[in-house]
């Protein structure tokens, strides 16, 4: 299978990548929308035509977001509604209140390394946010991507998914020592798993997934790490939010992608996979285990099972 290669690359902003795109008429909803990437990749959607919904856990800063989205690109089809990923009250609540077809939905919310936390299921923190919260959306939201026929998941993991594959047996550390890194790690292979198996499952209903690196970017989600993520990444390997929003556009608008899913991009274009740490260069590479079709069927039908329990005990 041969890696797909575009025009663009590190430097490359969401400007770059979106110029010719006409998406006008189309439907697209941004999680995590009101800051950082989110923002951004929400822009670069608007700027299309695209009408686009932020779905955010604090309403007045997704409406502060969509103000200054409508300032620089002059949409008027922006929209903000609540979720929060951790509630999955919140995410029924959303998915049950959308309204027709829905032609994109970028996976771009999440929280890294994170202090030692569990939602009231029990769940991992990270794990549930960056993951569960979003395998329910999207089942949730099954049905108004089916209606389009060629629907395009686009699901934000990181180069920290090689930090640590799932590990089944203890997914919420109830053995292991808690480490907010290798929790973040399993969190991030799971969105790339989710991508892998969403594509197989979902092929008939022409929604395809694919996962990406955005790259390393001062945002919001270094919160948690005093603002500079691991602290091992080079000064220049650093990317502005308009630069690292690029590769989630890309994916998500490309006509280049039409068709393609279960797979793993960094600056703008599909990476290799490799089995050790440091066979990529910084930032790049996607770990084997990461698109593994049985642990990718394995994860999905757990996913079910945890949400079922959920849905049953509230």
């Amino acid at each position: 299978m041969n890696l797909i290669k575009t025009p663009f690359g590190f430097a490359s902003s969401v400007a770059e990548v979106a110029a010719g795109i006409d998406l006008s008429g189309r439907r697209a909803v941004v999680t995590g929308a009101s800051s950082g990437l989110g923002v951004e990749t929400a822009r670069g959607l608007a700027a299309t035509g695209a009408e686009v919904t932020l779905a955010v856990r604090d309403i007045e800063a997704g409406e502060r977001a969509a103000k200054d989205i409508t300032a620089t690109t002059g949409s008027t089809t922006l929209r903000v509604a609540q979720l929060d990923l951790t509630d999955t009250a919140s995410v029924a609540a959303f998915a049950a209140a959308w309204d027709g077809p829905l032609h994109i939905l970028v996976n771009n919310a999440g929280v890294m390394a994170a202090p030692e936390q569990y939602t009231s299921q029990g769940w991992e923190l990270q794990f549930a946010t960056n993951h569960l919260g979003h395998f329910a959306l999207a089942a949730g939201l099954h049905d108004a991507l089916a209606a389009d026929g060629a629907a395009r998941i686009v699901a934000v993991s990181s180069s920290g998914h090689q930090l640590s594959p799932i590990v089944f047996d203890d997914m919420n550390f109830a053995f292991r020592p808690y480490d907010p890194w290798l929790a973040y790690g399993q969190s991030k292979t799971a969105n790339v798993l989710f991508a892998v198996e969403a594509s197989r499952r979902w092929a008939g209903d022409g929604i395809t997934a694919n996962a990406l690196m955005p790259g390393a970017i001062y945002t919001n989600l270094q919160r948690h790490t005093g603002g500079r993520g691991t602290g091992t990444v080079p000064p220049e390997l650093f990317k502005t939010p308009e630069q690292g929003a690029a590769t989630s556009v890309l994916l998500a608008t490309s006509p280049q992608l039409e068709g393609i899913g279960g797979r793993y991009f960094v600056d703008c274009n599909e990476t290799e996979t490799i089995d050790h740490r440091g066979d990529a260069p910084p930032l790049h590479g996607v770990a084997r285990y990461a698109l593994d079709p049985d642990g990718a069927q394995r994860l999905w039908t757990l996913s079910e099972t945890l949400l079922q329990h959920s849905r049953e005990n509230r």
